[in-house]
């Protein structure tokens, strides 16, 4: 029997005195489990033959659960999924900081459960992930032109996506519309294992405002046949604001040392937060879920309990949405940001929003927050980070220590490494509140603000 769930969503049983972590199982679903590692006191495996099904489980509403790994937690009722949440951030900061935390505050769920990211990116591919179903079908070849995500596990096939429920439309007339073009004329799909092809991703940014961008990106440029496929697209889907390409003959997707072209539009959309805007390029980060985001960065604002006399420094400030999010309580805004261009946004986002008093900086934070920086800047009152899953570096929590700002804003999405730079944190610090906040319904992900005051 499944007894309860894990992190990472996996659940997990107690099988002769032995922790299994189970795949694909939900709590209360009685299974066969195949092994994938087995070690003296835990294993892990994936439920290969069900007796029978938990009550907990509902119908998921997509077609492709189960194959996709986007949406793992479909089959789960959203409160349930809620609360398995909520009780991992929990545990997690118990186990692994080991300190003393106040009781949680009710997680805060997310309004819109399907459709809410505002950022989708498709892979095109010439090699279709076969289901088990077809596997041994000669009259099924896994040779396909196909659009959509890749396999979990697998890097050389992509699963053809029919309908995904993460983002709006035009999101899946788009992604149909491109694909079916190429068929029609002889565009060449990307073929991943020997890095060659036309056609190989689409990137996809809908912002709050009703605003589109697009960008296709390309393995080679073929430029009679790319100003077909563009005019194609602005044809068909008029309410696209910005078109853009992009061309990579790379061995990685990333787009962080390309340089896209705008083919129509501005080249950037804007994203609105309450009051605020954001401009959006297309390598620009911004968090996924824009409604949810604004819950996120209020509990941040409301933590930092700040009066108007305040220094903030907003270290992995990113584009500066925190930082100029919570600016009209603040005295002044000091943002630190590794990526370069990610600071440039971040300018860019405080004029736009006619902010003077925040200013970010580009660099390690370790390095550019020295004694001469915090003399000419101020030292900080309230400190907000909001690292990657990696967490912080254990340089910087102890510059956070040696500043000794009156209060830290720890935002994570990962509550195991933040429990784990809250256990070092806790020599200077006390954990004063904690609020988890869901930002991908259907999946196991969770992000958690925690507030630490300075003891006395």
């Amino acid at each position: 029997m499944v007894e309860d769930y894990a992190a990472e969503g996996k659940s997990l049983a107690h099988v002769n005195g032995k922790v299994v972590f189970i795949e694909n199982a939900v709590p209360g679903d009685m299974a066969d489990i195949k092994l994938t590692k087995n070690k003296k006191d835990w294993a892990e495996g994936f439920a290969a033959q069900f007796h029978r099904f938990s009550d907990q489980r509902v119908s998921p509403f997509c077609s492709h659960f189960g194959v996709c790994g986007g949406c793992q937690w479909q089959m789960l009722p959203y409160e349930n999924q809620l609360a398995y949440k909520q009780k991992q951030v929990e545990e997690q900061l118990k186990r692994i900081g080991k300190i003393a935390i106040p009781e949680l505050l009710p997680i805060i769920g997310s309004a819109a459960t399907r459709f809410y990211r505002n950022k989708m990116e498709y892979t095109f591919c010439n090699k279709r992930f076969l289901l088990k179903e077809e596997l041994g079908n000669e009259g099924v070849s896994a040779m396909q032109n196909v659009a959509g995500f890749h396999a979990r596990g697998i890097f050389d096939k992509i699963i053809d996506i029919d309908t995904c429920y993460l983002q709006q439309e035009p999101t899946n007339g788009l992604r149909k519309a491109i694909k079916d073009w190429a068929i029609g004329h002889d565009g060449s799909f990307y073929d991943i294992k020997l890095q060659q092809g036309w056609l190989r991703n689409l990137q996809v940014r809908i912002s709050t405002t009703e605003e589109i961008m697009v960008n296709i990106i390309l393995g080679f440029d073929d430029e009679e046949k790319r100003k077909q496929l563009l005019d194609h697209v602005m044809q068909q889907f008029p309410a696209i604001t910005t078109l853009l390409y992009t061309i990579n003959p790379k061995r990685n997707d990333s787009l962080n040392d390309l340089h896209p072209q705008t083919y129509s539009g501005k080249g950037f959309i804007i994203e609105r937060l309450e009051d605020f805007y954001f401009k959006i390029g297309p390598k620009s980060f911004f968090q996924t879920n824009s409604r949810q985001a604004e819950r996120l960065y209020r509990v941040t604002r409301d933590f930092a309990e700040l009066s108007g006399n305040e220094n903030v420094y907003d270290l992995y400030c990113g584009t500066g949405s925190i930082g100029i999010f919570v600016s009209k309580l603040a005295k002044k805004i000091i943002g630190v940001e590794l990526i370069e261009e990610a600071v440039h946004d971040a300018n860019e986002n405080a004029a736009l929003n006619n902010i003077s008093h925040a200013h970010f900086f580009s660099g390690d934070v370790i390095d550019i927050c020295n004694d001469g920086f915090l003399t000419k800047h101020g030292k900080p009152d309230v400190i907000i980070t909001d690292p990657p899953r990696a967490g912080m570096h254990d340089k910087l929590t102890k510059k956070i220590l040696e500043m000794g700002a009156s209060k830290v804003v720890y935002v994570s999405c990962n509550p195991a490494t933040q429990a784990r730079d809250l256990y070092l944190l806790n020599e200077k610090y006390v954990v004063s509140k904690v609020q988890p906040v869901d930002m991908f319904p259907h999946t196991h992900h969770i992000e958690n603000v925690v507030q630490l005051k300075l003891r006395n």
